[in-house]
């Protein structure tokens, strides 16, 4: 496609509604989630989970809440029903947002509400009879204050990380999952390439960043979930430049960003070039090209993390990067898990040995950084299946035509 000539409102124009047929997780799922967390805890001694408001919380009971200073979460028991603690003037709130039924115990302004666990735990302790162990999983989520709270109101209870069972069951994600993770993938590219339509010499990025929103209005998403625009030089820093750049012919240009669709985000990076690129801008180009393909395709069941990274890192040393985290070349992990959360685990890193199973679902973005000069990042997502990987989004084809 031909970077540039179109108006915003002609690329706007362009753009339909894309999620309406985007079927959120049902309660079903929701149930299959909580009966594994139970079978879970019940092979590991633990007697409940606690789930912070966010998306652990969510995850399991289909409930939103953003976290906050006040105690909102929910108890899951290895034993007995999911039970709500939220402050009493949003009872009836908690209600409607409610995901999974369960009961709601409440806390006034003036009270401690750790000091409510231990009650609400002797009731599942009398229900389990002897199995129960005093063992309880916190989310990882939680914050330190509240975990230093719930430490001091339970002193007979030993708090353990909730990452072993939360991590497990949120790594594989399930068919429906999958989906709606498609359906803002796509979104995305489409906002990507509209975006890259609109480009024009004296065009800033706060500029794109603000039409990259109303894209992803268009769309369906109610805007974007993060964006990011970079030009030329500002294009070396992954995550952006405190400053507005104005896009010049001959410059790099980066564009970083997703949206949600029933709680599932997107994410795709696409860099290019705005007129005629340099010899150097090429190379570079197809560096990073041949580095992200060489990660897809040593991502298979069974190997562990780790290797995906060292399949890229090795990659780019071939081309003269690097080695390992130095620049110019890749300074961060190789890709990231997607769901829920836009960065979630395992990690497409070295240290992490945890193996590549079905349903997992990874970025695949291994950028490279040349400080002074300008950076390359081609990011798509890839979900694992028993035979392999399989993108989201196809790879760029080459600097001329980045999008499929």
């Amino acid at each position: 496609m031909t970077i540039g000539g179109k108006t915003q409102a002609q690329a706007l124009a362009a753009l339909h509604r894309m999620n309406d047929n985007a079927v959120p997780i049902g309660i079903e799922e929701y149930r299959a989630r909580i009966e594994r967390a139970r079978a879970f805890m019940k092979s590991n001694d633990i007697d409940a989970m606690y789930l912070n408001a966010g998306s652990n919380l969510t995850y399991f009971s289909g409930t939103r809440w953003h976290p906050s200073e006040r105690m909102v979460g929910a108890i899951l028991p290895a034993d007995g029903e999911l039970t709500y603690i939220a402050p009493a003037f949003e009872r009836n709130t908690i209600e409607t947002f409610m995901g999974m039924p369960g009961r709601i115990v409440c806390w006034d302004e003036h009270e401690n509400p750790a000091r409510l666990l231990p009650a609400i735990l002797e009731d599942f302790r009398t229900a389990a009879g002897a199995r129960a162990s005093r063992q309880l999983y916190v989310d990882d989520s939680t914050p330190l204050f509240l975990f230093a709270a719930l430490q001091a109101a339970m002193p007979g209870y030993t708090l353990r990380p909730a990452s072993p069972l939360t991590g497990a069951c949120r790594a594989r994600k399930s068919i429906a999952e999958i989906a709606l993770i498609q359906c803002a993938m796509d979104m995305t590219m489409e906002v990507q390439r509209a975006a890259a339509s609109i480009l024009h010499e004296g065009i800033t990025t706060s500029a794109v960043e603000d039409f990259v929103h109303r894209a992803h209005r268009h769309v369906g998403a109610s805007g974007s979930y993060f964006c990011i625009v970079l030009f030329g030089e500002a294009t070396s820093y992954p995550h952006g430049v405190n400053h507005v750049q104005t896009l010049k012919r001959g410059d790099t240009v980066l564009i970083d960003t997703g949206c949600k669709v029933h709680n599932y985000i997107s994410d795709i990076t696409r860099t290019y070039v705005f007129g005629p690129a340099s010899e150097r801008q090429r190379f570079v180009w197809h560096a990073e090209q041949a580095a992200q393909l060489a990660a897809f395709d040593a991502a298979r069941p069974g190997v562990a993390c780790e290797d995906v990274d060292r399949a890229a890192r090795r990659s780019l040393e071939a081309n003269g990067f690097g080695p390992g985290y130095r620049l110019p070349g890749l300074p961060h992990r190789t890709g990231h898990g997607i769901g829920l959360d836009i960065h979630e685990g395992p990690y497409l890193v070295g240290g992490e040995t945890r193996v590549l199973e079905p349903g997992m679902c990874f970025s695949n973005e291994p950028m490279i950084c040349i400080p002074g000069e300008f950076g390359v990042r081609l990011e798509d997502h890839f979900y694992m299946s028993a035979s392999g990987p399989h993108w989201f989004t196809a790879p760029a084809e080459s600097l001329e035509h980045p999008f499929p």
